[in-house]
């Protein structure tokens, strides 16, 4: 039986960029220890990025859509900053999502909890159930206040 040869640098990438969209960045932490020549991962990189294959606008929009109905802005912005993404596009879209920040609050509160805390603890419990999600400290209030209120 043969066995095949090491997948080449640009194979390894397209393998993970068939998986979900990686930036640069993040196919470069995660090739580097298969470069054999110096240059050859900037250069296989390169290639990949002026085809189209590595676009970090879509790796944005990838992560906001997944991302966005279950995580709070704060959460969210750190997983794009730590993906190697442009801080001026991270922004803007931390802008957008701070519009929408208690609506997507209240769902995951209402599909962990749905009903108003029944005592300070349990209070307490889902101001950080929420917190760990990286909602805002305002949304949080906003919910578990209004739910409160609702009940």
């Amino acid at each position: 039986m043969a066995t095949q040869p090491p997948l080449s640098l640009k194979g390894r990438a397209l393998r993970l960029l068939g998986a979900r969209e990686h930036s640069r960045a993040e196919l470069e932490r995660k090739l580097e220890p298969f470069e054999e020549e110096p240059g050859s991962l900037a250069k296989a990189l390169d290639e990949l990025q002026s085809k189209g294959f590595i676009n970090e606008q879509r790796v944005l929009e990838s992560v906001l859509h997944r991302r966005s109905a279950k995580l709070g802005t704060m959460r969210i912005r750190q997983e794009l900053l730590g993906k190697g993404l442009a801080p001026d596009a991270v922004m803007e879209a931390v802008e957008q999502l701070r519009a929408t920040e208690v609506e997507r609050a209240r769902e995951v509160w209402r599909k962990k909890f749905g009903q108003p805390p029944a005592d300070a603890s349990e209070r307490g419990r889902q101001l950080r159930f929420l917190a760990s999600r990286g909602f805002g400290g305002e949304a949080i209030r906003r919910v578990v206040a209004g739910a409160a209120d609702d009940g």
